[in-house]
């Protein structure tokens, strides 16, 4: 482990309250660290980084390739099989030619019109659940506005039952604790247990719609075809799951953590407020720039590859570090500065080559809802407390925001 990365302590509240000062350390000294904890090697810089999303020598499995035994790892252990299999058969683990065939099939379903179509009613749950929030007086910003909005949201696309909804995001949290760096044995078990609990569930959703098919976009995933190709039950579930957990868990630490930014720049929250709507579409991208949700994505190398002189072999496990490469004094200028108004902001927040977010455009509508609810209906929205973190550094966000109406 170089020195350098001693500095990246992803375990650390302190640092996972503020990572910024470390990810400047990793950049200024080099463009490859071996970090032993994990077993990775940490790619701090922009330019690397995107690059390396595009770069088909890398992969997020392995298995279209290799065997366990034949890339040098270990198989996961038989008692992890139900998340094992739900996550190995979604589109963010999955690589050419299964991963073209499923995402061809999941974008006739999950089509730019299908989001337009939900803005009307994305704006008016955001706009309920604001009101909730006034008319209280204020309450936790991430309980009452940021994590309600995208699981409804989610649950309406999917067509699932008002009265099952509470399901949801108590799975997601445990699915996606399998997603941080080294997790436990009882992380692993509540994953489980989550993976097999919304397996089922979704398994006699898809039973129902197939008697009788709706407008949700499982009736739709169920319709979808190709040449004579479907997606199997397994791929239909894997999905349904993944667009929970990526655009839910996302949006959720996009809007909690963009209002802590904004509470800590009052001047620059004062302009927002002042032009929300001529200043609203760069101030999201910059916010999520300046503070990304997702902090690391970890891709194997499946041949040779070298960055900075540094040769990574075959069979390693790289960590991009978004929240570093969006920081990049090489690509932004000014990086450490909130300015909504930024125009050359192409920030790495969505990913890039083929594992791009498909949910990208829904997340910008929900942010997009949300920040314009709050801004219309609570404009002297302020602090009550400083927040506390999650412990979570992968997926990073606040456990709470208390604010005031």
């Amino acid at each position: 482990m170089s020195s350098t990365a001693t500095a990246f302590d992803p375990w650390s509240p302190q640092f996972v309250a503020d990572p910024y000062p470390a990810y400047a350390r990793l950049r200024a000294e080099g463009r490859a660290h071996w970090f032993e904890p994990s077993g990775q090697w940490l790619i701090p810089h922009f330019a690397d980084v995107s690059a390396l999303l595009r770069d088909r020598r890398l992969g997020r499995t392995y298995l279209h390739r290799f065997t366990h035994e034949e890339f040098g790892r270990t198989a996961p252990p038989p008692e992890h099989e139900p998340f094992t299999t739900l996550n190995g058969n979604g589109l963010l683990d999955l690589e050419a030619p299964d991963h073209t065939r499923i995402r061809r099939l999941v974008s006739k379903a999950f089509t730019p019109r299908t989001v337009e179509r939900l803005t009307p009613t994305v704006q008016r749950l955001a706009g309920e659940l604001v009101e909730r929030l006034v008319a209280e007086g204020g309450g936790d910003l991430v309980a009452m506005v940021a994590e309600p909005l995208p699981v409804a949201v989610i649950a309406e696309m999917l067509g699932i039952p008002a009265a099952d909804r509470h399901l949801l995001r108590p799975w997601s949290a445990d699915i996606v604790g399998m997603f941080e760096l080294n997790p436990s044995e009882e992380a692993a078990r509540k994953a489980v247990r989550a993976s097999e609990e919304f397996s089922a569930y979704l398994r006699e959703l898809i039973a129902e719609r197939r008697k009788a098919p709706g407008e949700d976009l499982i009736s739709a995933l169920i319709a979808a075809h190709d040449e004579g190709d479907r997606l199997s039950e397994q791929e239909m579930v894997s999905t349904c799951v993944l667009l929970l957990n990526a655009g839910h868990e996302a949006t959720v630490n996009t809007t909690a953590n963009s209002w802590w930014t904004l509470f800590r720049h009052p001047a620059q929250l004062a302009e927002l407020r002042a032009a929300p709507e001529e200043l609203l579409p760069s101030a999201i991208e910059e916010l999520m720039r300046f503070d990304t949700p997702l902090q690391m994505f970890e891709r194997w190398v499946l041949d040779d590859i070298e960055v900075g002189g540094t040769v990574i072999p075959r069979g390693s496990e790289v960590a991009l570090l978004f929240g570093s490469a969006n920081r990049d004094p090489e690509r932004f200028a000014d990086p450490d500065r909130l300015d909504l108004s930024r125009a050359d902001n192409p920030h790495i927040t969505f990913g890039a080559g083929i594992h791009y977010c498909l949910g990208a455009p829904l997340a910008r509508i929900e942010l997009a809802a949300s920040f314009t609810a709050l801004l219309r209906r609570a404009p002297r929205l302020e602090l009550v407390a400083e927040p506390a973190w999650n412990e979570g550094y992968v997926i990073r966000g606040l456990r709470e925001l208390r604010v005031t109406c």
